[in-house]
């Protein structure tokens, strides 16, 4: 069996595509949270979403079908 030329941390095509969608959802979030009128109410938010993004950055792909269901709704 040969070895892989790829690097280790090399993505598959299938994370590399979540990858993109969970960065599709998280640019739509701060979009949205743009729109909010008050400074600090937006400020907030915002730090609220990349918290959240951060604390779950580890997180498996069961997940994400239910965070691109919310995405639909934004």
């Amino acid at each position: 069996m040969a070895a892989s030329r790829l690097p280790p941390a090399t993505l598959t095509l299938k994370q590399f595509v979540r990858r993109q969608q969970v960065l599709l959802l998280y640019r739509r979030i701060l979009q949205t949270i743009r729109q909010v009128p008050n400074d600090s109410d937006r400020k907030y938010l915002k730090d609220w979403a990349r918290e959240e993004f951060k604390r779950n950055k580890s997180a498996t792909e069961e997940f994400l079908p239910q965070l691109l269901k919310i995405s639909a709704l934004i």
